[in-house]
């Protein structure tokens, strides 16, 4: 289990919101990344979550991405702890 911290402003950067005019909610492309990328090595996952995460201006750190990567990896779900500032 992960845990990030994100300002209530912000949360659409983590949480698909149709509402929102921010594009790349990291939410998604975890979910498009998990689909595309089971069972493929962690070392090939880990960049293209930094990436993801990046892109939506979130914080994780390599040992965050790493967790997600092994999940991925192994087909199984990954939980998040978000606490809104």
């Amino acid at each position: 289990m992960g845990e990030i911290s994100i300002e209530r402003q912000h949360l659409d950067h983590l949480l698909a919101d149709s509402a929102s005019t921010y594009g790349a909610p990291y939410q998604r492309a975890f979910a498009e990344l998990a689909d595309a990328l089971r069972g493929r090595p962690v070392a090939e996952i880990i960049p293209l979550l930094r990436r993801a995460a990046d892109e939506a201006l979130l914080g994780f750190t390599g040992a965050d991405l790493r967790d997600q990567a092994e999940a991925i990896s192994a087909g199984r779900p990954y939980v998040l702890r978000v606490t809104v500032a």
